[in-house]
């Protein structure tokens, strides 16, 4: 197992990494619902969770990994109201099986409804 840290900086003018691949685990932040360019997306919970995927998907992507390698999700709800609608789309990203997951309730920053923040297994080395 390699022993190094390997970040993988925002192109927004946040104090985070995008992710972070320590061994053979990428850990990525808690992606809001946010367009390429860093502006928030309004809308119910469908459209924010796609956002929300998308941008998972893009960072996923760029750190040579997919849905498929994620083991790991935490989700905040702004309300557990929107439990049912989230699930519709999250699941359309994870056909191969679902990762192990927690789901809460929670104020979340900007005034939104859904925060995702996922974890994957690169492989042994």
């Amino acid at each position: 197992m390699s022993d190094t840290i390997k970040r993988y900086p925002s192109h927004l003018p946040f104090p985070f990494s995008r992710a972070i691949r320590v061994g053979d685990f990428l850990f990525l932040s808690g992606q809001v619902p946010m367009n390429p360019q860093g502006e928030v997306v309004r809308g119910d919970i469908s459209v924010q969770t796609e956002a929300v995927m998308t941008r998972i998907s893009e960072t996923l992507a760029e750190c040579g990994v997919g849905f498929d390698q994620v083991v790991k999700a935490t989700v905040w709800l702004s309300d557990m109201q929107h439990f049912t609608g989230f699930n519709e789309v999250y699941k359309r990203h994870f056909p191969n099986g679902f990762p192990v997951r927690s789901t809460v309730g929670a104020q979340l920053a900007l005034g939104v409804d859904v925060e995702v923040e996922v974890q994957a297994w690169l492989g042994a080395s």
